[in-house]
């Protein structure tokens, strides 16, 4: 008798679609032999879900992480190029008995050889193990002295704390500037002229020297006057007569208590500059034949970029060219002091941002980031123009 069913199929499926093929191997017989047909059990295929929140947890501990992290990588990727901080290092031995460095004058003979001017201010310099000569070592053409009228003479300190009778304007910054141009300058068969500045590779590049009047103006600004004769006298001094301007191979700049009224208290001559306003050079006297910087605070006049990652908004950007505009409309040179120090990336990406600006000066505590990286981002030479 036939099978009930094709030999090639067992039961119709219970969906009522065709017949499921048999095994091989397996016999065909009564459908009570057959046992009923079980469809296939449908495995679920959920799409992997992540959570949002965990995804934005997960942004934000990334965040802190890189924000954190940051300094420390940049900080070891100096250290595998070969630089630090700061070129302190160079002056281990500073004032130790033996080393000619007892009274702040030493001079070594290369110090300078290979140093390339850069435009930077060395702000807070005598904060520095060295004063000046770090400053210089590293490249920057702008230096700072705060100076405090005390007992007949100028001493050189942040703050009273800091006031040491051995640290004087004198000793630290007039007396080294006047040897080592008297080392660049030598009377010899060969050459016997006043000419050289600071840097070998760059001897007509001057040095600006930024004098912080912490006490009044009125009284230590003629301190500050006769201080500066030994320079004076060498014709080393940037002056103006006669309606002009005449660079030399240092310009003095009186900022803080400097009085104004003093800097241009004589109309046909002057050997001393004023640290104008920058943002209040509108429909003002300053000019070049009375001033030299124009600056001003970044924090104050321009405000918090550090959570813009150092990007400033519209309005503060338009505010920053406006400012530089007109600075050097006036024939003066640009300067931001309290810039943001911190975190890195910050810092340095207003640093690029200024430079591309137009800024004369970087105002920097970092002698090191300032002087060995390129703010430019172009071939031509960070260092101020003349």
């Amino acid at each position: 008798m036939a099978s009930w069913i094709d030999e090639k199929y067992a039961a119709r499926s219970l969906n009522g679609g065709g017949y499921v093929p048999l095994p091989n191997g397996v016999e065909t017989g009564s459908p009570q032999d057959i046992a009923p047909f079980q469809p296939p059990q449908r495995t679920s295929r959920r799409r992997p879900q992540c959570s949002y929140k965990a995804m934005i947890g997960l942004a934000i501990l990334f965040f802190l992480v890189a924000w954190t992290a940051g300094p420390f990588v940049e900080q070891h990727l100096r250290r595998i190029r070969g630089s630090t901080s700061d070129d302190d290092g160079t002056f281990d031995n500073w004032g130790k008995p033996g080393t000619g460095t007892e009274n702040l004058a030493w001079y070594p003979t290369d110090f300078l050889r290979d140093v390339i001017p850069v435009a930077c201010h060395s702000h807070n310099d005598y904060w520095r193990k060295v004063p000046f000569f770090s400053a210089i070592h590293a490249g920057c053409i702008g230096t700072e002295a705060d100076v405090w009228l005390r007992n007949g003479d100028l001493l050189v300190g942040h703050d009273l704390a800091a006031l040491q009778p051995n640290r004087t304007f004198q000793s630290l910054y007039v007396n080294p500037i006047v040897e080592i141009l008297e080392r660049n300058n030598p009377e010899t068969e060969f050459y016997n002229e006043k000419r050289r500045g600071i840097f070998d590779t760059d001897p007509s590049q001057t040095l600006i020297l930024l004098v912080d009047l912490k006490t009044g103006g009125a009284e230590t600004w003629p301190w500050v006057m006769k201080q500066l004769q030994p320079l004076r006298e060498r014709g080393w001094l940037s002056f103006y007569q006669d309606g002009q301007v005449h660079e030399r191979q240092v310009t003095v700049v009186g900022t803080g208590n400097t009085p104004f009224e003093l800097i241009i208290a004589n109309s046909t001559y002057r050997d001393a500059f004023f640290d104008a306003p920058l943002d209040k050079l509108e429909n003002s006297g300053y000019n070049q034949t009375n001033s030299y910087y124009a600056s001003v605070s970044f924090w104050q006049t321009i405000g918090n970029v550090w959570f813009r990652g150092g990007q400033p908004s519209h309005d503060q950007l338009a505010k920053i060219r406006s400012q530089i505009k007109e600075a050097h409309a006036r024939g003066l040179h640009a300067r931001y002091w309290e810039l943001p120090p911190w975190p890195i990336h910050v810092r340095n990406h207003v640093w690029q941002l200024l430079v591309e600006e137009g800024i004369d000066l970087l105002n920097v505590d970092d002698l090191d980031g300032a002087t060995k990286e390129d703010w430019t981002k172009t071939t031509r030479i960070f260092r101020l123009g003349r």
